[in-house]
């Protein structure tokens, strides 16, 4: 039996697997939570980080292939379970950041118990909470003027790793407060501004 206090997260963007796994697990003891895609994902971990994820990897929005990436690149010590029907055996698809891989549809619903009760039995990893401590802006020049004139910036979210661009205000200050348009996370960021050039007809 698990840990009472190991964190699943069951990432599907189908309900009734979310709400099934949820039943199945929590029973076993496990402390489980849902998503329905990749972002609402993001921001579940960011509320608290899990010690195992199960993820679908086909899903709108946010594919399970993104969010594998993002997690295996921010937070290493999070466990994970690939889920698909779009793939056969229990090899860990080709490219997949996992750490263990289960066939959707193969009814065989005890290699999923085993692996993640495997993973659970480790030495529970060190993950803490996020810090509740502003993190530093991220800076970034200005990129010139978008097709109506707008001045305008482009930001990477550093959660969800998409970029898009920011129109700015003339009155905007230097350091500035925005969500990304993808995942909604809160990002602050700094202007670079680029020096300005002297007009030809002015140089004449």
């Amino acid at each position: 039996m698990p840990s009472p206090n190991t964190r699943l997260l069951v990432v599907d963007d189908e309900p009734l697997v979310c709400k099934n796994m949820s039943i199945i697990f929590t029973a076993l003891g496990y402390a489980t939570r849902t998503a329905l895609d990749g972002f609402l994902a993001l921001a579940v971990i960011r509320e608290e980080i899990p010690d195992i994820i199960l993820s679908d990897l086909n899903m709108p929005g946010m594919s399970g292939f993104e969010l594998l990436s993002i997690v295996r690149r921010r937070f290493p010590s999070i466990r994970v379970v690939a889920m698909s029907g779009a793939f056969a055996g229990t090899t860990v698809p080709p490219g997949v950041a996992a750490d263990a891989f289960y066939q959707k549809g193969s009814h065989r619903p005890h290699v999923l118990l085993g692996a993640v009760e495997a993973m659970a039995l480790r030495e529970k990893s060190q993950a803490v909470r996020f810090s509740q401590r502003p993190d530093a802006p991220i800076w970034i020049p200005t990129n010139g003027h978008d097709p109506s004139g707008e001045p305008y910036v482009m930001i990477s979210c550093p959660e969800c790793l998409r970029a898009f661009p920011q129109v700015l205000d003339k009155k905007t200050a230097r350091t500035c407060n925005t969500k990304c348009a993808h995942c909604s996370n809160p990002i602050q960021y700094a202007i670079i501004h680029s020096m300005n050039t002297v007009p030809s007809a002015a140089q004449q």
